[in-house]
């Protein structure tokens, strides 16, 4: 019997009679794994875009019966897919009761387990350990320390009980020991200190502990699971060299590669429950994603550091509760986002992203401002018509819009503007919008929006991507924006 249901045995005896037979952790999992493969179940419940890279690397690993290390930069699910691990293990299994490190009760290893096994023999009490129980993990930090991780000599129990510093049972476990017969993970291994990575070689290799120099070998059953940043674990010599020599298998994590994967990641993660539902327009959705998209390729972050997919996560919500926020505030009845609600959303970016120096000299927020007009961008490039006849550069004539836009730049040419609010009725924000000549023509055409506010979004939208290509001027009010003309404007700032 490999138990399946909450067993009942609760002696040595009683646990002879169900016919459980032992296993190592590492076949356990491995043979949970293969019944997993044959009838097809999803191993990575949650994980989107790993399928065809990191899911087939780590049952590689699983299979062969490997320690692993998870090489990723922030944000790209490693210890969430470490923790997964949980549901391959057993869902009962059988240990010493009372032992710290969970003996096997067939075959105790610690002192105290070994002597009670000569005064009790088949009378040993045993306990049902849960899975969830066999799982720790533990953040590597500089402070952490050998005792931590291995254990040490406990000088009070030893007190307590009358023993002698060179009995094994004085000993206090660390944490990797009470993890025998489950799975332990250390994040960020590179933080751990030269001389601690030391004390994991005699465990990855030989499979046992040593304390305080003590002629002690406890035999421990783990499948060990490290997580690291690639630049950390390869190029600054964080690792010492055999303990890299002793991690079995190197698995490379990866952010999102598609629009559609990035969707379903930010559809799954944000929190979006805000009683009465708000729709939001797959443009303005992949707009959020592109956020992540345009920092991953800026020249101002910091690539090695990482762009989190938590980053259009909390973008997203963030958008949410500004359309919340104004419903709230201003009782408008249209539950329905805005461009202004992205705009606020930079409050999510700027967090979320490590600058470089040219970075740092423009400043967080510039950088995060110039992210979402590229965000803008990028996805109008993919809905409407490219906004200039030729490529900037290619003439040394100034661009000019297309005929498509050309009503819309004439509009502000002639010396009209546009004021919008945050808090402005939906009436009054579409009647403002409707004002601008040739624009909702523009929106009907090529994007055939599917109700008034989308058409109310796609305007604004147009207006924006008209400003972020120089076309038409935008200035920031207090809780709203201004459009005008290019020109007016230099000439306004300009005093002439």
């Amino acid at each position: 019997m490999n138990a399946t249901d909450h067993p009942t045995a609760h002696t040595l005896g009683d646990l002879r009679g169900t016919g459980w037979t032992f296993r190592t952790v590492k076949e356990e999992i491995r043979a949970n794994l293969v019944a997993r493969l044959r009838d097809g179940s999803d191993i990575l419940p949650g994980i989107v875009g790993y399928e065809h890279t990191v899911r087939p690397q780590l049952e590689n690993a699983i299979l062969s019966r490997h320690n692993f290390i998870l090489l990723g930069l922030r944000g790209q699910a490693k210890t969430r897919m470490a923790r997964l691990l949980v549901e391959l293990l057993d869902p009962w299994t059988p240990a010493v009761d009372g032992c710290p490190i969970r003996d096997n009760p067939f075959d105790p290893v610690c002192a105290r387990c070994r002597r009670l096994a000569a005064q009790r023999g088949e009378e040993i009490p045993v306990r049902w350990v849960p899975r969830h129980e066999r799982f720790g993990e533990k953040l590597a930090t500089p402070d952490v320390t050998v005792a931590d991780l291995i254990g040490d000599v406990d000088p009070i129990k030893a007190a307590r009980e009358q023993r002698d510093f060179s009995d094994e049972e004085v000993i206090h476990y660390g944490i990797i020991p009470r993890m025998n017969r489950g799975i332990f993970v250390i994040n960020e291994l590179p933080d751990l200190q030269p001389r601690i990575q030391v004390g994991l070689l005699n465990i990855l290799e030989e499979q046992d502990i040593q304390i305080r120099g003590f002629p002690l070998r406890i035999p421990l059953d783990l499948l060990m699971v490290f997580t690291a940043n690639p630049e950390d674990y390869t190029n600054r010599g964080n690792i010492i060299s055999p303990l890299k020599d002793r991690i079995d298998s190197q698995i490379l994590t990866h952010y999102p590669e598609s629009m559609d994967e990035a969707l379903r990641i930010t559809e799954q993660e944000a929190w979006s429950d805000r009683g009465e539902p708000i729709p939001v327009p797959r443009f303005l959705r992949e707009m959020v994603e592109e956020l992540a998209f345009a920092a991953r390729g800026s020249d101002h972050v910091d690539q090695s550091s990482g762009v989190s997919a938590r980053l259009p996560i909390t973008a997203y919500e963030i958008l949410l509760s500004n359309v919340e926020r104004r419903c709230l505030r201003h009782g408008e009845s249209v539950r329905y986002p805005r461009l202004c609600d992205l705009f606020a959303a930079v409050a999510a970016v700027t967090g979320k992203i490590e600058l470089v120096y040219e970075g740092e000299q423009e400043g967080a927020a510039a950088v995060a401002w110039n992210l979402v007009g590229r965000a803008v961008l990028r996805v109008f490039s993919r809905t409407f018509p490219k906004i200039y006849t030729e490529k900037r550069g290619e003439s040394k004539e100034p661009p000019q819009a297309k005929d498509v836009y050309k009503s819309v730049a004439e509009h502000f040419s002639s010396g009209r503007t546009l004021e919008i609010h945050d808090g402005m009725p939906f009436a009054e924000y579409v009647q403002s919008l409707d004002g601008v000549a040739g624009l909702r023509k523009i929106v009907d055409r090529h994007l055939k929006p599917s109700s008034e506010p989308e058409a109310a979004l796609a305007m604004e939208w147009v207006l924006e991507a008209l400003h972020q290509s120089s076309v038409i001027a935008r200035e920031t009010l207090e809780g709203g924006i201004r459009f005008s003309d290019m020109l007016a404007r230099v000439f306004r700032e300009t005093g002439r």
